[in-house]
């Protein structure tokens, strides 16, 4: 390996050395066919490739300097734009292919060395990717980031979109490092002076990229300065935060033993009272059914008299539309009878005088005949007159019982009527009392129902007090230096892999298995919990909802 090194840094000399001199003498802006520019990506892909890790996947083993690469976007922010042209090149689809992109932009920006120094500076990042005796994290890599300082003297203008970057073979071509000893010394004092001049060029580079990087270290170390001032601050501050907060935990812990007990004298009250509520509620419960049975018999007993003096009024309602009828048929029948008498009077003064008229006419006739005539006609008359009387007289008599038993039903009638309001005034005092019983058992249904939510309120906030002590004084708060790996996964906490509390155990997390956050009794917002304490924590919130 060490042989290795050696020689790609040699040929990573030979290489750049050649690119600068002949680039010089070219004059010119250097494109993609230039045989040097061309040998020079094909030895820093070799230095690149050197001690690669191979990465495993379903067709087979693969090396690509794609990956280390694609770390400078997230180091060098403006790298950004070259890494997004080399994957969205159309044409490219293999690592290898957007890396020798990636390495040409750079080449076109001057930020080859840049780059590759910002790299090289994140050892711990370049360990994913490289063996331990590979060229980029050893000391050749750091001489190589140097090396590379001389090329933003070069210009080049280099046409990617057309080129096959993903199947050329990078092959190194030493011919064009041979050198003839048939030269004349003219050529060897030109090459002298251009190397001179190169050199001169490569200093003056590496002083002012030198330069830059001190003002860079200076601005950083006056920020660090600032920076860690400002972090004295907050340390002197976060003490006094941390000693305010443990003396207000103290308190707290107090305030929560006092309120914890007055909890449970107001609990224990609050539950007795709930119980002798409850026995005067059964026992005022039972009183108003019996009162409501009670009442309920009645309205019933009412309800069938009340049947009843319907049935019997609509009886005395037919029996006096009859005696009505009876009634109109009686006077119907003495008026007749009146008429039949007028009649007989009528026809008695006509005998009367159809007896004059005889006797005037019959004067020879003797007295004994109109005497036997007279007294026949006499007793005739008496006799129908007698039996006229005896008719009026009855049905007087039965007109009389008829209006006095119509007076009855009249009296019996209004009587009914009376009962009947009687009744309905009854029936309406009893259905206005009903009411007020059904209102009163509701409100006391209402009550009981309050004091049960009440109850469960209570209940609440005693499960709420409780989870408060216990967060007070349950679990232990573990120090940063006792923990070493995650509780949950047991993975060890790294640079990448940081170490995290949760607020309800108190124990130390990585960040995927304390990802979750919820309120707690003791913190007014939601605070980071691990992956147990919170399934526990629903589980127990569900419950209680």
């Amino acid at each position: 390996m060490a042989i290795e090194r050696s020689n790609l840094l040699s040929m990573m000399k030979l290489s750049i050395k050649v690119l600068i001199q002949s680039s010089l003498s070219l004059g010119r802006t250097m494109d993609s066919e230039y045989p040097p520019l061309q040998q020079f990506f094909v030895v820093l892909e070799q230095c690149l490739k050197h001690g690669l890790k191979a990465k495993k996947s379903f067709i087979g083993q693969n090396k690509s300097i794609w990956g280390p690469l694609e770390l400078v976007e997230k180091l060098c922010p403006e790298s950004v734009n070259i890494a997004t042209s080399a994957r969205d090149l159309p044409g490219i689809k293999t690592g290898l292919g957007r890396a020798r992109a990636w390495l040409h932009l750079a080449l076109m920006q001057k930020k080859v060395a840049d780059y590759l120094k910002t790299l090289l500076d994140q050892k711990d990042l370049l360990s994913e990717f490289y063996d331990s005796g590979a060229l980029m994290m050893e000391e050749e890599g750091a001489v190589m980031g140097g090396l590379l300082v001389g090329l933003n003297v070069i210009d080049a203008n280099l046409c990617i979109k057309g080129e096959d970057l993903d199947s050329q073979v990078g092959v190194i071509d030493f011919s064009l490092y041979l050198k003839d000893p048939a030269n004349s010394e003219t050529q060897k004092d030109d090459a002298k002076m251009t190397a001179i001049l190169d050199q001169k060029h490569y200093i003056e580079e590496l002083n002012r990229h030198l330069s830059g990087t001190v003002t860079d270290l200076q601005a950083k170390m006056d920020s660090l300065e600032k920076t860690n001032s400002k972090l004295v601050e907050e340390l002197t501050a976060a003490t006094d935060r941390i000693n305010s907060l443990q003396e207000e935990q103290e308190q707290l812990k107090r305030q929560n033993e006092s309120i914890l007990q007055s909890s449970q004298k107001k609990e224990e009250a609050a539950l007795q009272d709930s119980q002798v509520e409850l026995e005067t509620y059964k026992q005022t419960r039972q009183g108003l059914d019996e009162m409501y049975n009670v009442v309920w018999k009645q309205y019933k007993e009412e309800k069938r008299i009340r049947q009843e003096l319907e049935r019997e009024l609509e009886l005395q309602v037919g029996l006096k539309q009859e005696m009505e009828v009876a009634m109109k048929l009686l006077e119907k029948d003495t008026h007749e009878k009146q008429d039949t008498l007028a009649a007989l009077r009528l026809q008695l003064d006509q005998v009367k005088t159809l007896n004059l008229q005889m006797f005037h006419k019959a004067q020879v006739n003797t007295d004994w005949y109109v005497f036997l005539f007279a007294s026949m006609l006499r007793q005739n008359v008496h006799l129908y007159k007698l039996g006229l009387e005896n008719e009026l007289r009855t049905e007087r008599e039965q007109r009389q019982s008829l209006q006095k038993a119509l007076q009855r039903e009249q009296d019996n009638s209004v009587e009914l009527r009376t009962q009947l309001q009687q009744l309905q005034g009854l029936h309406s005092d009893l259905k206005q009392e009903k009411q007020q019983l059904q209102q009163t058992c509701e409100q006391q249904e209402q009550a009981l129902q309050e004091m049960g939510l009440h109850l469960s309120q209570s209940k609440l906030k005693m499960e709420d007090f409780k989870e408060v002590n216990k967060a007070l004084k349950g679990h232990a708060w573990l120090k940063d230096d006792e923990a070493t790996q995650c509780k949950q996964c047991q993975k060890e906490f790294s640079i990448s892999r940081r170490k995290h509390h949760c607020r309800n155990c108190g124990d130390i997390y990585c960040n995927n298995c304390s990802s979750n956050e919820l309120a707690l009794p003791s913190y007014p917002r939601p605070v980071r919990v691990c992956d147990m304490c919170h399934s526990l924590l629903l589980q127990r919130s569900s419950s209680t909802s």
